[in-house]
């Protein structure tokens, strides 16, 4: 599939309310879902997809080559390793937004290599084995605040997804979603309290 680098004018997450009627919250499809439908050959998906993050992958990867062309280069390859590889995308394990940050870090780090610079980023360390128990455990909590968190205002939601799926720390997030860090902590604080109020007695 070919793609032609083009930034939409505005990355379309928060369609005017005037526009939408206080439809938008309702009708917007997640992340994952997008890349699932991507994964069965929905172009329109995939669109929607570049729309919302060409300009927050364009932006990290600018940031982390210090090359416009190579920066260029890394989206491309995030949105043609995304159409290539969605079908392997499995939301039990987490929402969409780490998981595409994850395949433009792979492009960044290749665009890095090509230039044949030293790159910054750490590699994957290898994850301990749980026993059967603790797995059990591990994927009751993981799908609970999975679903805590598809409650949430969705400014919160992806800030607490990064960093609680995709493992990023408060500046990668803001770098990621090109917003202050101030921001970003105000939402996480406030995305965590209501997640504090919900899951209450639950977890503890």
């Amino acid at each position: 599939m070919g793609l032609t680098l083009a930034f939409p004018a505005a990355v379309p997450q928060d369609v005017p309310r005037e526009e939408a009627a206080g439809q938008v919250e309702r009708i917007a499809p997640s992340d994952g879902e997008l890349i699932q439908r991507v994964g069965s050959g929905d172009a329109g998906a995939f669109e929607l997809l570049y729309r919302r993050y060409a300009r927050p992958v364009f932006g990290l990867a600018l940031r982390r080559l210090g090359d416009r062309m190579a920066a260029e280069e890394a989206v491309q390859e995030t949105f043609a390793s995304l159409w290539r590889s969605a079908r392997t995308y499995k939301p039990e394990r987490g929402p969409g937004a780490p998981w595409l940050y994850a395949v433009a870090r792979n492009a960044i780090v290749d665009r890095a290599r090509n230039k044949s610079e030293p790159t910054t980023e750490v590699p994957d360390t290898a994850s301990l084995e749980l026993g059967p128990a603790d797995r059990a455990e591990a994927s009751y909590v993981a799908w609970r605040i999975h679903r805590a968190l598809e409650d949430l205002p969705r400014t919160e939601r992806d800030v607490l997804e990064l960093a609680y799926w995709g493992g990023l720390s408060q500046s990668e997030v803001a770098e990621f979603l090109g917003i202050p860090l101030g921001t970003v902590k105000t939402r996480t604080r406030a995305g965590l309290g209501r997640l504090a109020t919900v899951l209450e007695g639950e977890l503890g």
